[in-house]
């Protein structure tokens, strides 16, 4: 099935294109959560006339993560934890942690831009990488301190 995509997915294409995915993928996911709609005649002339407004939406979508990314340059976050033994803490460090500690700093970020490969589970300082797009990428200074 051939879609046009509404906004931007990563691994399949960018807003604007013609993809062509299989059915189940469209139906059940892309077109009811609004990523896409079907590519038939009438969408495909309707969508000569968004491509502009969905290309200009897709640019201060990026302009917006990439200010994002500047404010995020040199951040240092500090999170507290019990210490259970050695250097474990009690519990962990997860992506929606970092989200508040950088809401406390007044950063308001979505945690699927947070790279973490599993959660932090030892007292540290820990470089986090934020992925916005494929080719930018900002990486925070995180330190996990015992709670006293």
């Amino acid at each position: 099935m051939e879609v046009i995509l509404r906004t931007d997915v990563p691994k399949l294409g960018k807003a604007g294109d013609i993809v062509k995915v299989k059915d189940g993928y469209a139906r059940n996911y892309l077109i009811p959560k609004g990523f896409a709609i079907p590519a038939n005649q009438k969408n495909i002339k309707a969508l000569e006339k968004e491509r502009q407004l969905i290309l200009a939406k897709a640019e201060r979508e990026r302009k917006k993560l990439l200010s994002l990314a500047e404010k995020l340059e040199g951040i240092e976050l500090t999170i507290y934890r019990r210490k259970i033994e050695e250097d474990r803490i009690f519990g962990s460090v997860t992506a929606a942690d970092i989200v508040s500690a950088l809401k406390e700093k007044g950063i308001e970020i979505d945690k699927k831009f947070i790279e973490l490969e599993e959660p932090i589970k030892k007292l540290g300082t820990y470089e986090i990488p934020i992925k916005f797009s494929s080719d930018k990428v900002v990486n925070i200074k995180l330190e996990v301190l015992e709670e006293k």
